[in-house]
């Protein structure tokens, strides 16, 4: 079988580390692969070695739709029995599934076009998830709650959304004492931070580290006095961010990391993972990690974190921008250590039984093998 990915953006965040991992995953299975990526971008430098069959096209241009887009896109998706698109933001009326399929259709591919997503962003278009129903096309969504809200909200047909869990690591993502060792090197911190918190992604403004520090700044003046929250990543906000440590008085709480392609030691290092996120969230890759390491979460609730943060047994949810609420709940997991060992245990054992990539990926070649047998 002949897998594709198309991967329209040059960002790095959780979903580019998945096809990363998935295209080195379904190689070893034997499957070929091929990835359509603009020029320059992170995925396209991380799957350089890895033998899959790489195509790059101008960011900048492709949005023309011309023909010598037109048949870059064409040529890459020809031999391709199936092409998972992830679904990004629209640009400036170019969206690269309706481009895709377009290629597809007038290409007289045998290609199955796979739109796959987790995030629910209201203004998108149908189009975006089904965008020509007289090619071969389904959905996959890797969350239920996204699969619910297609087919409720876009009319989408049941048996064209499929729910497959993204699941992660767990073999890479668990603790072990000489990654612990590690992590303190990596990540220095003061002496009394406690508990150690962690924010970790892109800094932009739907992932909420304003209320975040805002939550911050209440606890260290009522309840938690030692607390300190790691901050890794980067993104547009950084500066910005930065600003508001210091305005808030918040230099000694607050430490500033960069982006790691080796979130385990991070993961080390902290007590409770926050992911104060405003919108726009499918299942975060940073809380099944965390999970996976024994550490629990308290979230934003929003999107498809109620299938792996259970309230009370494996981390807390709270309702997205309530600085109270999110402060409430990081108190409310560290004052009772007790259940607090309980909660990493829970976990740790959730991801394990029933998040794990391995298993995932053998889903997905799974499915892929099904879609092409009934086409």
């Amino acid at each position: 079988m002949h897998i594709g990915f198309i991967e329209d953006t040059h960002l790095h965040g959780g979903t580019q580390i998945w096809v990363a991992e998935a295209v080195q995953a379904f190689i070893k299975n034997h499957q070929e692969v091929s990835l359509l990526a603009p020029e320059g971008s992170w995925i396209v430098e991380q799957c350089r070695h890895t033998g899959a069959i790489i195509t790059t096209y101008d960011w900048d241009e492709v949005i023309l739709e011309d023909r010598n887009n037109q048949a870059i896109w064409t040529n890459a998706l020809r031999d391709c029995d199936v092409a998972i698109c992830t679904v990004h933001p629209p640009r400036e009326g170019f969206h690269c599934v309706v481009f895709a399929a377009r290629c597809i259709k007038e290409g007289g591919l045998d290609t199955h076009l796979i739109p796959k997503t987790g995030t629910i962003v209201p203004e998108y278009l149908r189009e975006f998830y089904l965008p020509d129903e007289t090619i071969n096309t389904s959905v996959i969504a890797i969350t239920d709650f996204t699969r619910k809200y297609l087919i409720k909200t876009y009319n989408i047909p049941a048996e064209k959304v499929a729910l497959i869990y993204q699941g992660t690591d767990t073999a890479r993502f668990r603790h072990s004492d000489s990654a612990w060792k590690e992590a303190q090197a990596r990540y220095p911190l003061p002496d009394n931070a406690s508990p150690i918190l962690g924010s970790i992604g892109s800094f932009e403004p739907r992932k909420g580290h304003p209320v975040l520090f805002a939550a911050l700044e209440e606890m260290v003046k009522t309840s938690l006095p030692n607390v300190h929250l790691l901050m890794v990543g980067d993104g547009p906000d950084e500066e910005m961010l930065k600003e508001k440590v210091k305005t808030l008085g918040l230099e000694r709480h607050i430490s500033f990391f960069p982006f790691t392609d080796e979130p385990n030691y991070v993961f080390e290092r902290l007590d409770i993972t926050v992911l104060p996120s405003l919108n726009k969230e499918g299942l975060p890759n940073v809380l099944l990690e965390s999970m996976s390491m024994g550490v629990p979460v308290v979230s934003s609730h929003i999107g498809g974190v109620s299938e792996i943060v259970i309230d009370g047994e494996t981390g807390y949810m709270v309702e997205p921008g309530n600085k109270s609420a999110l402060a409430a709940a990081i108190k409310k997991i560290w004052v009772n250590q007790n259940h607090y060992q309980e909660m990493k245990i829970n976990a740790r054992k959730l991801i394990v039984n029933q998040f794990d990539k391995a298993t995932q990926f053998e889903r997905f070649i799974a499915h892929f093998n099904m879609l092409i047998a009934t086409d």
